[in-house]
């Protein structure tokens, strides 16, 4: 079986359960560290094509998030099956990771999948619940809107996304609104931007500021098994 994955965090999920299996990797697959025998071939958004048929393989697997249409359609012009992924919550994150690894050739279910399972299913909400925005970028500020996997899994843990029912995704807000929406607390991720001490706290004088692991928010794969534990103590560490 030779595998490319489009998805940082399919490529760690594929990665530790099936090893070998994956011959081109983004150059945002990070995880694990060891990926030396995988060709990288470009960024999510921008694949090289050419490159990705030459690996010949026998499917490559992406998200109707972070990968283009245009780029997974060119793939199949070429006869390359394309695994799509479609993430917006918990649940269908554990679904899809079945489903693809399922699709790489990984037989059982691997412990790592019973322990993210398990420690989701062991977190109870911070009582009372508090309000947050999360920005994901800034200049301009763009914030989790609806319908997103971190929104959800911030939910879970007692974390109301005040944009939590804004038409898009992932709205650009001014940041007059943005701190007139009174939040208990801005929730900072270290990425897609880095956000640090020293860069988004000061943004937002009247809220405590949680910075969280990108990965433990964002990924679905190995990471959630860590990740309950992980952003709770960040929330519960946010200072003002």
């Amino acid at each position: 079986m030779r595998v490319v994955s489009l998805v940082p965090s399919l490529t760690e999920a594929v990665a530790v359960s099936a090893p070998g299996v994956l011959v081109g990797v983004t150059d945002w697959c990070t995880r694990p560290t060891d990926l030396a025998g995988a060709v990288r071939i470009g960024g999510t958004k921008n694949p090289d094509v050419a490159a990705v048929t030459a690996l010949r393989p026998d499917l490559v697997i992406a998200n109707e998030e972070e990968n283009r249409a245009a780029d997974l359609d060119a793939l199949r012009a070429a006869g390359i099956p394309v695994l799509v992924t479609e993430i917006r919550g918990l649940d269908q994150a554990f679904a899809e990771l079945e489903r693809v690894l399922a699709a790489c050739g990984v037989r059982g279910r691997p412990g790592w999948l019973d322990a993210a399972e398990a420690a989701w299913a062991d977190v109870r909400p911070h009582d009372p619940p508090r309000t947050a925005v999360v920005p994901i970028w800034r200049r301009p500020w763009m914030v989790l809107g609806r319908d997103t996997f971190a929104g959800d899994l911030l939910a879970r843990l007692g974390v109301r996304n005040v944009y939590a029912d804004h038409a898009e995704r992932y709205p650009r807000i001014a940041l007059d609104e943005l701190n007139a929406a009174a939040p208990d607390l801005v929730v900072l991720p270290d990425e897609p931007y880095r956000f640090t001490r020293d860069d988004g706290p000061e943004a937002f004088p009247g809220a405590a500021a949680a910075l969280v692991d990108g990965r433990h928010l964002t990924w679905y794969g190995p990471s959630l098994a860590e990740a309950p534990a992980s952003l709770a103590r960040a929330l519960r560490a946010a200072h003002r």
